[in-house]
């Protein structure tokens, strides 16, 4: 038991290894890094301190995002003193849209890890045990897998309620299907290599066998996928806040802002949800340039037909 316990230890520090060395020549990725590195620390400085404030720094954002200010004028347009206009309660915008990429961030990394961890791992048991085991799994599986996500992260967010929590737990439910599969698919392919047959004939036990030799070799397409599934996480919380499942008003949250922001645009105010859109398409683009890097870096097909 201790030995297997090393082994689980020291994949991610092996895996790490591994993707820092690879990461060198890819530019789809160091963009797509850049420009997620980029929210994070927005959503780091800016986002929630605790105590219904905001901030890290004094002037970060530069007003309150929940707060209605007096002094602002209503519905006003971008301009010096508010770069991204104000909205129908006199809030800044700018200040609201900065503050609330906290909440997308957390819910899409959340539900993903979840997802990647649950799913991966019942992936690998199910691809190297086989048997009734795996045939039970992956029928359950793709019974899930059949539902439309965001039909089923809706219903899901409906029966447990609304918030960061609940909306973690249906996106990850959502998204365990789809680490299964990958992970299943790989486990099935791994498993028939040389060296997996070759651990088999020294007697190595089937755990190790399984952390050693065959887990190591699936997360290069665990981690092309994870990234574009990301970016689809995010645009799934946008579309739950959109339809009153996110955060309580008044917490500033971009898929909220833009149900509300919908309402004037007819009227001509188009700020108010032009920026909170473009936040989401940003952070969106951002994890898919990653995904894209991720898949030139451990597929040699698309590298020689980009070189070519």
């Amino acid at each position: 038991m201790s030995r297997w316990l090393v082994e689980l230890v020291l994949l991610p520090f092996r895996l790490f290894r591994r993707g820092r060395q690879a990461i060198r020549h890819q530019t789809l990725l160091k963009v797509g890094l850049a420009t997620v590195s980029a929210f994070i620390l927005m959503s780091l400085i800016c986002g929630p301190t605790g105590g219904g404030e905001y901030g890290l720094l004094p002037f970060a954002p530069p007003y309150h995002p929940e707060r209605s200010h007096q002094e602002f004028p209503r519905l006003a347009p971008p301009s010096r003193s508010h770069w991204m206009g104000t909205d129908h309660l006199q809030r800044d915008v700018f200040s609201r849209v900065i503050a609330g990429g906290w909440a997308p961030l957390a819910v899409a990394f959340a539900s993903i890890a979840i997802a990647m961890s649950v799913g991966s791992l019942i992936g690998w048991i199910s691809g190297y045990v086989g048997g009734w085991l795996d045939r039970g799994l992956s029928l359950t599986m793709d019974a899930i897998y059949s539902f439309p996500s965001m039909i089923l992260a809706i219903a899901l967010v409906a029966v447990i309620g609304t918030g960061i929590t609940p909306m973690i737990a249906a996106i990850s439910f959502v998204y365990v299907p789809t680490y299964f599969r990958i992970t299943r698919a790989e486990v099935l392919r791994v498993r028939e290599q040389t060296f997996v047959e070759a651990a088999r004939a020294v007697g190595a036990p089937g755990p190790r066998i399984l952390l050693r030799h065959i887990a190591p070799n699936t997360v290069n397409a665990i981690m092309a996928v994870s990234s574009f599934n990301i970016a689809d996480a995010i645009l799934t919380e946008a579309a739950l806040s959109f339809l009153g499942y996110g955060l309580p008003p008044p917490a500033p949250d971009w898929g909220f802002d833009i149900q509300n922001g919908q309402r004037f645009l007819q009227s001509g105010y188009w700020w108010l949800i032009t920026f909170p859109g473009l936040m989401i398409l940003a952070l969106s683009l951002g994890f898919g340039l990653i995904g894209e890097g991720i898949s030139d870096m451990v597929n040699p097909k698309r590298r020689r037909k980009k070189a070519a």
